[in-house]
Order: C-alpha cells, then sequence, then structure tokens
C-alpha cells in the first residue's frame, strides 16, 4: 500500500474512533438473531403484508425467507430514473425464484439539476438530499425488513439514500444502478454551441436542437458529472455488483444485473449464513477508497460536500483535508467530458471500472481487503458482467486500456495528482478541481468584479462590462443563504471570455456543479458570505489571488482593512415561491460546506 493511503486511513480511524464505535453499537444492537417483522405484533404485521398476494403473504410468515426493502427514486421526468418504472417487477420476480419477497417500501424525492439550472428550484437541490435521506429512513421505518434495495442515480439522489440507508446500516444492502443512455453528439459539440450562443452566434433553435441530441433518451447523461461520479464511486465502495454501474438500460444485460442484485442481497442476509450488512461495508477504508477513484477520475466538485457527510452518517470524522491530502499522490488516469472530450460510453469500452480498480490496486492506492456486497476483498471487481447464454457470468476485465486518450495506466497518467486542490487564505476555505483546468489557467491575480447572483454575472457579459481580466466573486449563494444552488449557467460566458484571451477566474460560496469546467473555480467557499465571512467583505477592484497550483486563495487587503467594512445586507427574496418557504428552518440547520452542507450534523452529535 502506497504510504500516504495508509496514513489517511490510520489518521481517519484515530479520528474517528469514539463516534464509529457508537455507530457500530447502534447498527449491531439493532440486528437480531432471525427477521425482524419476527417480532411484530400480530396486527402489525397483517398490516404490513395486507397489500401482498397470497403466495408472498404465505412466504413472508415463514421467517426463513428473507423480505427485501425496495426504496426507488423513480419518477419519469429525469431520464436517468425513467428505466426505474420497471425495475420493481423485475426485483420482485427474482426474489420469488428464491424463496424471498420483495416489497416496495417507499419512494424518494428525485429532482433534476439539469431541469432546474439557473431557476428557483435549483435552491431546493442540498435540502432534497436530506429530504431523501429522512425519506429513506421513513420506507425502512417499519422493522419489516431483511435486507434492502436502493434504487437512485442522480446527484443529490445516491447520497441521500446513502445517508438513510446507513442509519440502517444492519440490513444488507445493494445499489441498484440503471445504467447510462446511449451516446448522442459529441461533448465538444454541446460545448461549442452552448459558447457561440452565449456569444450571441447561435440561434436559440440551435442551441435547443444540439441540448436535446445531447439528452436524447433514457438513461444517466452520459458527461462524467455527479450522476456517473455517484455510480463510480458506489462500485468501488463495493456496494454495486461489479462491472454494474455503465451498462446501458432497456438492455438484457442489464436486466441480468438487476435480477442478481435482488437475489444477491438475500445471501447476504442472518438467514443465509454470510450476514454482511450496509455499515460493515462502509468503513474507513472503503471511504478511503472512494476518494481514490474520485481524484483518479476527476470526478464531481460536489463529493466534496456529499462523501463527508455520508461519512458523518457512518460515524466517520472526514476532512477535505484528507481529501486533499490523498489527491496529492493519486494520478489522474482518465479523461471524461468536461475534464476531456470523451463521453462515459467511451470510458466503458475503453476498459472502464475493471481496469481502473485493476490499475489502482496494483499500484497500492487502494485498500483490497474490505467487505464487499459481493463478498470480501474489492479484486473480485476488476471482473466485468457478461451473458453467456443467457447466463450472467463474470471474466477477467481488460488489462490494457483500449484508449489512452480516455483511459490509461497508473505507469502512464494524464496528470501525476489527483483532480482536487484545497484552496485556502484569508478568504476562507473553499476547493477546486483543477482536472479541467489547463495549467496556464490555474493561477489568476486580477481585480474583483462582485455579483449578488449568476444573473447578475449574466447581464454584465451581455453588456460588455467584462471584456478585461477579473476574478468574478459570486457571493451569498452557500447553504445557509440560499440552500446553495449549482452555478453552472456561468461557465459559458466565462468560458467565452477565457477563450478571448482573458485572464478569469470564479470564487463563490456556491456550488459551481459536477460539470465544472475549464475555469478556475474556487467553490464551497467558507464561511459563507451569510455568516459574515470574508467573502462578504470583497469589493469591485479588490486583487484576488486565485492559485490553484499552491491551493491559496488569497485578497490582497490588509485584515486590518478588510475587518473594518461593513457587511452589506443579505439578498432579499429567495425565501419564497417554488416552495422554497417550506425550507427555510433546514437552512438554518445547515452545517458548512466542509462538514457536508448537512442539515443532520447537529443532529449526530450524539455520536461524538
Amino acid at each position: 500500500m502506497h504510504p500516504r493511503i495508509l496514513e489517511v486511513t490510520q489518521r481517519l480511524v484515530e479520528r474517528s474512533r469514539a463516534t464509529r464505535e457508537r455507530y457500530l453499537q447502534l447498527i449491531r444492537g439493532a440486528a437480531s438473531e432471525g427477521p425482524m417483522r419476527a417480532s411484530l405484533q400480530c396486527a402489525n404485521f397483517a398490516h404490513g403484508v395486507a397489500g401482498c398476494g397470497s403466495e408472498d403473504k404465505q412466504t413472508l410468515r415463514l421467517m426463513n425467507a428473507a423480505n427485501v426493502a425496495i426504496v426507488s427514486a423513480y419518477n419519469d421526468m429525469l431520464s436517468a430514473h425513467q428505466p426505474y418504472l420497471h425495475f420493481p417487477e423485475q426485483i420482485k420476480q427474482a426474489l420469488r425464484e428464491v424463496g424471498s419477497v420483495g416489497q416496495f417500501a417507499g419512494g424518494v424525492p428525485a429532482m433534476c439539476d439539469g431541469v432546474t439550472q439557473g431557476e428557483p428550484g435549483m435552491e431546493l437541490a442540498i435540502a432534497s438530499r436530506e429530504v431523501i435521506a429522512m425519506s429513506t429512513a421513513v420506507a425502512l421505518s417499519h422493522n419489516m425488513f431483511d435486507a434492502a434495495l436502493m434504487l437512485g442515480i442522480c446527484d443529490k439522489i445516491v447520497p441521500g439514500l446513502m445517508m438513510g440507508a446507513l442509519r440502517f446500516g444492519h440490513l444488507p444492502t445493494i445499489f441498484v444502478p440503471g445504467g447510462p443512455m446511449v451516446s448522442g453528439i459529441s461533448n465538444k459539440q454541446k460545448a461549442d454551441v452552448r459558447q457561440r450562443y452565449a456569444e450571441g452566434k447561435a440561434s436559440r433553435e440551435e442551441l435547443l436542437e444540439s441540448e436535446m441530441n445531447s439528452y436524447h433518451s433514457p438513461g444517466t447523461c452520459t458527461f462524467y458529472g455527479t450522476a456517473n461520479t455517484n455510480q463510480l464511486v458506489m462500485e468501488v465502495m463495493g456496494l454495486h455488483l461489479p462491472g454494474a454501474s455503465f451498462v446501458n438500460p432497456y438492455t438484457p444485460l442489464r436486466d441480468a444485473l438487476t435480477a442478481e442484485a435482488a437475489q444477491q442481497v438475500t445471501r447476504m442476509t442472518k438467514a443465509s449464513g454470510s450476514f454482511m450488512p450496509l455499515g460493515e461495508i462502509v468503513d474507513e477504508k472503503a471511504l478511503v477508497n472512494s476518494i481514490v477513484a474520485l481524484h483518479a477520475t476527476g470526478g464531481s466538485t460536489n463529493h466534496t460536500l456529499h462523501i463527508p457527510a455520508i461519512a458523518q452518517a457512518a460515524g466517520i470524522q472526514l476532512t477535505w483535508q484528507d481529501m486533499a491530502d490523498l489527491s496529492e499522490v493519486v494520478p489522474t488516469l482518465s479523461h471524461v467530458y468536461p475534464n476531456g472530450k470523451a463521453d462515459i460510453n467511451h470510458f466503458q469500452a475503453a476498459g472502464g471500472m475493471a481496469f481502473l480498480i485493476r490499475e489502482l490496486l496494483d499500484a497500492g492506492l487502494l485498500h483490497e481487503d474490505v467487505n464487499t456486497v459481493a463478498g470480501h476483498g474489492l479484486r473480485r471487481y476488476t471482473q466485468e458482467p457478461f451473458l453467456d447464454n443467457g447466463k450472467l457470468v463474470w471474466r477477467e476485465g481488460p488489462q490494457h486500456s483500449l484508449d489512452e486518450s480516455i483511459l490509461r495506466p497508473v505507469s502512464r497518467p494524464f496528470s501525476a495528482e489527483g483532480g482536487l486542490r484545497v484552496m485556502e487564505g484569508n478568504l476562507g476555505r473553499g476547493v477546486m478541481k483543477v482536472s479541467a483546468v489547463a495549467p496556464e489557467h490555474q493561477v489568476v491575480e486580477a481585480p474583483a468584479r462582485v455579483f449578488q447572483d449568476q444573473q447578475s454575472l449574466a447581464d454584465a457579459f451581455k453588456a460588455g462590462e467584462l471584456e478585461r481580466d477579473f476574478v468574478a466573486v459570486v457571493r451569498f449563494q452557500g447553504p445557509r443563504c440560499n440552500g446553495m444552488p449549482e452555478l453552472h449557467k456561468l461557465t459559458p460566458f466565462l468560458g467565452v471570455l477565457q477563450d478571448r484571451g482573458y485572464k478569469v477566474a470564479l470564487v463563490t460560496d456556491g456550488r459551481m456543479s459536477g460539470a465544472s469546467g475549464k475555469i478556475p473555480a474556487a467553490i464551497h467557499v467558507c464561511p459563507e458570505a451569510y455568516d459574515g465571512g470574508p467573502l462578504a467583505r470583497v469589493r469591485d477592484g479588490d486583487i484576488v489571488r486565485v492559485d490553484g497550483v499552491e491551493g491559496t486563495l488569497r485578497i490582497m487587503v490588509s485584515a486590518e482593512e478588510l475587518a473594518s467594512r461593513e457587511l452589506p445586507p443579505a439578498p432579499q427574496g429567495n425565501d419564497l415561491g417554488c416552495g422554497r418557504e417550506l425550507f427555510g428552518f433546514m437552512r438554518m440547520a445547515f452545517s458548512p460546506a466542509e462538514q457536508g452542507a448537512s442539515a443532520f450534523t447537529s443532529a449526530l452529535e450524539h455520536l461524538k
């Protein structure tokens, strides 16, 4: 093992010893000697099976059968989740074949960031993760279940499912992906049209045609944003079946993997004799593995919020510094849009997860000695699933990349380090995804231009006010102020200015999204402006230095001058409309970004 991997893991174990032990006590205490439903009163049990068919009712009266909870984020507006319409029946039939039962325990909300970008609904996004976690807890609260299957893919949905499921960590649990849509037009074509539209050189009709040719069918969007990063993280943590992440929907292999996940989770129950609950899989080693894979692939910056929040739910105290220290020694092995031109289907064809995991294992960058839903040891995940005369089998994955412009071995990486940099200085602490930023653009020192929202920047661009070097400071976008919406609509405008030769950068207490692109962007800066953080005191014309090489974020103003400035009022009117008024209590409970921007941090304090 690489000494840095061991060092960070041990640090995490020591820091989390008390909280992790308390968590394990909780889940081990919740696990009983037999099916949970055996302890229910007759009336409770009767209510729990009243909606079942006679065959399933009889099966559930036999305590050697497994009852599997199905928790789904299905809706048919999200392309990634539309295939889940058919999964419950497939799962139930697969379970009946092994003498078990599946019950649809609950649905969780699933909003699409792609639809809500730049709209008021985006301000519900981080809050939706907490609602998903709570909805998962409600679904599992009936105490009827021996195991669970989680159906979710996109941005806040998988983290929310994880956070909720981990509070029921005594249950064996498998995450069941749906797979990416087949490839549409190239990512380069899509980005080119967006930039030309931002410059007024492409019509809205041309833009719409381009977007609809990009996002065109059921399945996950094919760029390497938060949704596909979720899938990669779940697989490397051992919570998917090996090779399940990036198999397209509505294919025989996808259906076979779904059925196998249903049957495999029954083999992990107490009655099977091979008990492996979720909380025993998600430990310090698994979390370190997830971060290593995130860095090696230049994954979504949203996971600097989600992974600490997931860790907290498992009693583990993870910090950005842990993530940054790992980034220094993990090479970048893949280039998938926005880090390159390829999409996730090209990544899969070039070698995919099996090749990536083998390379990282062989280099001593992943812990092999971990629990997974496929058994003990991560080496199992160097295999790929195939159909052999209709039967699901696994074979060794590729030994070599089939396209080194997309996926490379550790011996020939795109970069010697990962894609994340912790940014720190007198403006606070944030993160930057450097994997998508060319080296010549990673350091910008220029006058600040301050904005209170992304529309103001767009208006300034259209008015021709930004034809110069500058650092855009977009503040009052943190979790407690307005729910921390993604600011992805800034990318085309800033990208145009960078292409015109200007030195531009972004500094914000908001999120930039899993599709953070070629602009140097220090995001998730905390303390946020709403809480009186230094960003609130920046003025137009102040010289700001964003140094993605050294990881520094500074304003060239003395501490005395900065402290003497009057704090501006926070923007008004972002707490009403589009349901935002229902989430005011949650915004006030959000922790700082480095602690996951979670409303549950204080609720889990009793674990410390």
